[in-house]
């Protein structure tokens, strides 16, 4: 178990998404290495300024299985990745209203996890 954190909570949050950044950016330039600069899903080809949108999806939603080889990556626009991860929840709607949704978290990873824990520890 982690020691007790002193820090203050905007202090933590700051931390953690510096740190989410960092992750980011290092698969991100890994995946834009290892793949052509093409969408998977809409075959649209990226280059120059236009490389900014294309994204690295997690095949399995875990944004911290980043293996060196890119098994878990796909290279996505902006537009598909986004698709992506909304299509599970419009798939999930029942045409009978929000009260006949399934409910479930729709990705598997949430950058915060941890967050609430650490603010739990005594100062």
């Amino acid at each position: 178990m982690n020691p007790p954190s002193t820090k203050h909570p905007d202090q933590l949050v700051a931390e953690m998404r510096k740190d989410e950044q960092q992750r980011l950016s290092g698969y991100r330039e890994q995946a834009l290495k290892l793949f052509p600069h093409v969408c998977g899903r809409c075959s649209r080809e990226f280059e120059g300024k236009k490389l900014r949108e294309l994204t690295v999806h997690h095949k399995d939603h875990n944004h911290d299985n980043n293996p060196a080889d890119g098994r878990n990556w796909e290279l996505l626009c902006l537009y598909c990745h986004d698709f992506e991860h909304t299509r599970g929840l419009q798939e999930d709607q029942e045409p009978d209203g929000p009260s006949e949704r399934q409910t479930r978290p729709s990705l598997a990873h949430s950058p915060f996890a941890a967050l609430a824990e650490k603010l739990k520890q005594p100062k």
